[in-house]
C-alpha cells in the first residue's frame, strides 16, 4: 500500500513512520510512505505556502497554489489520472476517524494525506481538491502532521502481512468492544496475582472470561460502544 503525504514540515515523520512496525512494513515492500515537501511546488524565491487571510483575522491559511501542484504533479491533475485514490484533508472540520473508516481505506492500493497547518487551508483545496475531509478526535492540533502519523499507522496495521491477521481479532473497537485485560508472567506480582483461570488450562474458560471482562470493561469505561455493539 502506498501512502503520499503532503506536508511543510517532512522532518516531523522521522520516527513514527521509520520504526517498529511500521520500519519492517516498509522493508518488506508491503508499505511505500512517501512525503512530499509542499515548499517545493512555491514559486517565490522564498518559497512561500502561506499568507495573510482575506477578510482579516488571526493567523496565516495555507495558499492553494502549491498545495493544487503538488498533489497534481504526484498523484494526477484528473480523474482519470487519480482513480480510486482519495486526496485527504487533515483537519479539525473532517469526519472523526475511527477504526471503521480504517478498515475501509486499508482496503485502497493508495492514499493521498494533505497536512493542514497554521490557521488552516485555503477552502478551494478543501472544495476542488480534496475529495474527504478527516478528523482524529474533537481538539485542535497545530497542524496535521501528527493527524498523518496517526491514519497511517491504523490503516498500515491492517493491511495483510504487516501484523499477524490473529493479533488483530479482539482488539478493542475491532469487535466492538474495548479489549479484555491482559497478563504476563509473573504469575505473582507485589502481592497481585494473574486470575486463576488464565493459567488453568481450560480454553473455554479462558475465552469466556475474556468474553465476560471485554464487555464489563467497555460497559464502565465506553458505554456507547456497548450500546451499539448489542444493537
Amino acid at each position: 500500500m502506498r501512502f503520499d503525504i503532503f506536508t511543510t514540515l517532512p522532518q516531523m515523520f522521522n520516527g513514527p513512520l521509520t520504526e517498529s512496525i511500521l520500519k519492517r512494513a516498509v522493508q518488506k515492500g508491503l508499505l511505500d510512505i512517501r512525503l512530499h515537501d509542499i515548499r517545493l511546488w512555491a514559486t517565490d524565491k522564498h518559497h512561500t505556502t502561506d499568507d495573510y487571510p482575506y477578510g482579516g483575522g488571526a493567523g496565516m491559511v495555507m495558499k492553494p497554489e502549491p498545495i493544487f501542484a503538488a498533489v497534481e504533479e504526484v498523484v494526477g491533475a484528473t480523474r482519470e489520472e487519480r482513480g480510486d485514490t482519495p486526496i485527504i484533508l487533515l483537519g479539525p472540520g473532517g469526519e472523526v476517524f475511527n477504526q471503521r473508516l480504517a478498515e475501509d481505506l486499508a482496503r485502497l492500493p493508495r492514499l493521498a494525506l494533505i497536512c493542514g497547518h497554521y490557521e488552516g487551508v485555503d477552502e478551494r483545496v478543501r472544495e476542488h481538491l480534496a475529495t474527504r475531509e478527516l478528523s482524529i478526535g474533537d481538539y485542535v492540533l497545530s497542524g496535521g502532521e501528527v493527524a498523518a502519523m496517526v491514519v497511517v499507522d491504523a490503516v498500515s496495521r491492517l493491511v495483510p502481512g504487516v501484523i499477524k491477521a490473529e493479533s488483530r481479532q479482539d482488539e478493542s473497537h475491532t469487535s466492538g468492544l474495548l479489549e479484555y485485560p491482559h497478563y504476563t508472567r509473573p504469575a505473582v506480582f507485589r502481592d497481585m496475582p494473574v486470575p486463576d483461570v488464565l493459567i488453568g488450562g481450560n480454553h473455554g474458560a479462558v475465552d469466556r472470561w475474556r468474553r465476560e471482562k471485554a464487555l464489563e470493561r467497555t460497559r464502565r469505561l465506553r458505554p456507547d460502544l456497548v450500546a451499539r455493539w448489542e444493537e
